[in-house]
């Protein structure tokens, strides 16, 4: 038996990820953004109505960059997401994390969070769509396994539960991709 919910904005799991630009005054803006992913091959999209300070920091400097919030930094990843930088200017900074500049592009990596993505925009869609070409991608020497690869957990990488308004770790390993479907052919 399965039960209809309806009409749902749920697509599981939604990774948090935090963008930052700079403001025209040097300044680190960064906000929580629900609706972002991979768009193409090196390539990443959001979804950001124009209105946000964060949109119009991309538009005038062209760059970028995704950070994935982790477990240790949920209030902080939450609060970037309720706050508005148009309401609260210095809103990074009431966070208490830290950030610098990327040596890639202009703007600028959280530094406590795992894995950052740094871009560079490539164009905006007719529907509103940001997309971004990936430049580089960064990670934190803490969440890197033996071989030097990404452990996710160790990065305790964070995902919203849309269905329950929280806030999910990810990291279980439970197989092996393009391998253990071999074992039906």
């Amino acid at each position: 038996m399965r039960k209809d919910f309806g009409k749902k904005t749920w697509l599981f799991p939604c990774p948090v990820l935090i963008v930052a630009t700079y403001n025209e005054d040097g300044t680190v803006d960064a906000m929580n953004v629900a609706w972002g992913g991979i768009y193409d091959t090196n390539q990443v999209m959001l979804c950001l109505s124009d209105d946000h300070a964060t949109t119009k920091n991309i538009l005038r400097t062209q760059c970028f960059t995704v950070a994935f919030a982790d477990a240790k930094h949920v209030v902080e990843a939450d609060y970037l997401g309720i706050v508005s930088a148009n309401d609260v200017p210095d809103k990074f900074a009431r966070t208490h994390l830290h950030a610098e500049k990327s040596a890639h592009v202009n703007a600028p990596v959280v530094t406590d969070l795992p894995i950052s993505l740094e871009c560079r925009l490539n164009h905006v869609n007719e529907d509103g769509i940001i997309v971004g070409d990936i430049v580089n991608v960064s990670a934190d020497e803490r969440v890197l396994d033996g071989e030097g690869n990404v452990d996710l957990g160790k990065a305790q990488i964070i995902s919203y539960n849309s269905a329950k308004h929280d806030y999910r770790v990810l990291g279980e390993k439970v197989g092996n991709a393009f391998s253990d479907g071999k074992k039906l052919k």
